[in-house]
């Protein structure tokens, strides 16, 4: 019996009509869209009128009804090789950035099942689409540490020569452009927030500027943030 395909399909970030034709027909004909919340997932499906079924993966996730469950990412590499074919979605965006989609991914090599990537919106390229800086190189970091680490973190954002792209959750985006601040006043800023969405917003300037923004409009320290320094 031959494999299935995993397809790798970027979502929307925000705006439900950042999607491409190849995107909706592919979660509309495999057997399961993989994804990180199922609720998330559902709503972009039944926007779409897709009727596919969506399961959840996410690291140590767990499946089956049996006295001990396997780890979802076993269920999911045996239902491939079983013949079916998967979509893997994140909440928003590309997987296999800043989530486990790389797991799968790398199990599925292994096995030698094909991998589709289905590409579409991420939200770096989105905001460095906008940047009107010099992005031909830049370093991508993820997501700061929540705690420990987080001071090395913001060391090696001022410590390159080129400019860094990271994410930031709305809880600790003023701490982390205070400690950014502390190290290194003189930085760039650029900040999207909420991007594609309706109260989308850019935020441009040195960093002590945009840290005075956000502190003085703190009802708009929300959503998911991409912050480039430079």
């Amino acid at each position: 019996m031959d494999t299935g395909i995993l397809y790798i399909v970027a979502t929307p970030i925000g705006n439900l009509e950042d999607i491409t034709f190849r995107a909706v027909r592919a979660l509309g004909s495999v057997d399961l869209v993989v994804c990180e919340d199922t609720r998330v997932t559902r709503r972009l499906l039944d926007h779409y009128g897709i009727k596919t079924q969506a399961v959840s993966f996410y690291r140590n996730c767990k499946y089956g009804g049996a006295v001990k469950p396997v780890p979802k990412l076993d269920f999911l590499i045996s239902e491939l090789l079983a013949g079916k074919n998967l979509a893997l979605v994140t909440d928003a965006g590309t997987p296999g950035i800043s989530d486990p989609g790389n797991q799968l991914v790398a199990a599925a090599v292994a096995e030698q099942i094909s991998v589709i990537p289905v590409p579409g919106v991420s939200a770096v390229t989105t905001l460095a689409s906008v940047s009107g800086i010099d992005l031909s190189e830049f370093v991508f970091l993820g997501f700061p540490p929540h705690k420990k680490g987080r001071e090395t973190f913001f060391k090696k954002v001022i410590g390159f020569s080129l400019p860094v792209v990271y994410y930031e959750s709305p809880h600790r985006v003023l701490k982390n452009l205070e400690l950014l601040q502390k190290m290194e006043s003189e930085k760039q800023v650029i900040l999207g927030r909420e991007l594609t969405k309706m109260f989308e917003e850019i935020v441009r300037g040195p960093v002590s500027e945009v840290l005075g923004y956000f502190q003085q409009n703190p009802g708009k320290v929300k959503g998911e943030f991409v912050i480039i320094v430079y």
